[in-house]
């Protein structure tokens, strides 16, 4: 059965746990945290991975490659917030935000740059747990497609960097509405459903309309169609979904 050793306070996996397990990468300043979110997640099946600051996260994010980031706001030597940005333009691994800090404005903040999701602390491990996992079933929009870049006809989207141009004119997105984009431009000429489109972007909301994708759906017309009004790209399947054309 495969064991985890510790070091200097931290759990480290063997290699046999890495090849077995999901590997987690856990960054948070307080080691009693650390050390005691490293049990939980080893009994649940994780191989742990911990930093206690920035500078120590991205060398283990490098080295170890994780399949899945707990990463804390508050860090001693940079913003939490900068270190999921940092590591989002790497490698798309999922990030999920562990932190105290759960106003409106940082939960918006930290998942319109990058991260997959938002637990405020105290939280139950279980449930923490079952985030976890969702996120990893799910993977992360853009990781699941590529790290390559798509050209449908004027739009290119460069999944690796996060960037989108249309024209060769660099055009700015938020995260929704860049990983949509990416949905609908990886499946070029086929229908993506309105239902496809919200379990993909928003699983973890439980959307009783469709006005918040509409929304998102109307605010990249206007940023990518030469004519809004009338899209000649990304086109609505009436009843369906849409339809991303050259």
């Amino acid at each position: 059965m495969a064991t985890t050793t510790v070091t200097n306070g931290r759990q480290v996996p063997n290699a046999q746990a890495r090849d077995n397990r999901p590997l987690v990468l856990v960054v948070d300043d307080e080691e009693s945290y650390r050390q005691a979110l490293a049990s939980g997640l080893t009994r649940e099946g994780f191989a742990v991975e911990c930093a206690g600051d920035g500078h120590e996260a991205l060398r283990l994010f490098h080295r170890v490659h994780p399949d899945l980031v707990l990463l804390d706001v508050m860090l001693p030597d940079q913003s939490g917030i900068e270190l999921c940005q940092q590591m989002r333009a790497l490698k798309p691994v999922p990030i999920i935000m562990v932190t105290a800090r759960d106003s409106e404005v940082d939960v918006v903040l930290g998942l319109e740059l990058g991260a997959s999701d938002y637990v405020p602390k105290p939280f139950r491990l279980r449930e923490l747990v079952a985030r976890m996992r969702a996120v990893l079933r799910r993977g992360v929009a853009v990781a699941e497609h590529h790290e390559e870049v798509l050209h449908v006809g004027p739009v290119r989207l460069d999944a690796g960097r996060r960037e989108v141009t249309v024209d060769d004119m660099p055009v700015e997105l938020s995260r929704k509405e860049f990983d949509l984009l990416s949905l609908l431009m990886s499946h070029s000429g086929q229908v993506v459903t309105r239902d496809g489109c919200i379990d993909r972007l928003w699983w973890d909301q439980e959307l009783t309309d469709t006005r918040t994708l509409d929304t998102h759906i109307k605010r990249l017309r206007r940023k990518i169609e030469p004519d809004p009004a009338n899209p000649r790209h990304l086109v609505t399947v009436r009843g369906v979904g849409f339809r991303f054309e050259a």
